[in-house]
């Protein structure tokens, strides 16, 4: 190791020592794996916004038919009829856009923590709602012009009982998968949770 002299003002280099990486332990003591983790909540806790989506033009049935006529392939290479028609669409196509956002017609999908919401406009109000326990597996159904957005309708089901059903949802897998995520998280905590109130009881 260097050694400092006399009238040498550079600072002489200490040794260093890494940090240990060993969790101390009590010897025959486990550690306690059923503690909280942290950002991880009981839905009994609280109501949090987990996505929102808005239905598509592909809702309506003019949407659909508009969907239909944008997907002649019939053409040659990139130059097809049906991208002409959809240049052709543009003024029908607008007018059904923004009727889908008006008060008393608009309606969004929020999915939360708890259950998935149909919402009225921009309000809070619930068109209708289905708790995140209510329903076991999702169907994506792609119906006629639905696929040229992309869109689709989500089923959801008990068993083989329909027992909701979301219209025109864009990129419906997307929104399939994050349901069906946070509908296992929903029913995790919920088993966890149950277990320690019996435990506690």
């Amino acid at each position: 190791m260097p050694t400092a002299r006399a009238g040498d003002r550079r600072p002489v280099l200490q040794p260093t020592v890494a940090p240990s990486l060993t969790v101390p332990t009590i010897k025959g003591k486990v550690p306690d794996m059923n503690q909280a983790i942290s950002g991880v909540s009981p839905p009994e806790l609280g109501e949090t916004t987990v996505m929102t989506v808005w239905p598509s033009i592909a809702a309506t049935g003019m949407g659909r038919f508009i969907g239909r006529l944008c997907s002649n392939q019939t053409g040659f290479g990139f130059f097809t009829l049906g991208k002409l028609l959809a240049l052709a669409c543009i003024p029908l196509a607008l007018p059904i856009f923004f009727f889908m956002l008006l008060p008393g017609v608009s309606r969004r999908y929020r999915l939360t923590n708890r259950r998935l919401i149909v919402h009225r406009w921009l309000t809070d109000a619930v068109d209708k709602a289905i708790s995140l326990d209510d329903f076991d597996s999702i169907e994506v159904v792609t119906r006629p012009g639905q696929q040229w957005y992309p869109a689709g309708d989500l089923v959801f089901r008990k068993g083989p009982v329909e027992v909701f059903q979301l219209s025109g949802v864009p990129r419906p897998e997307v929104f399939r998968q994050n349901c069906l995520k946070t509908r296992l998280a929903f029913i995790s905590v919920r088993r966890v949770v149950g277990d320690r109130q019996l435990a506690s009881a």
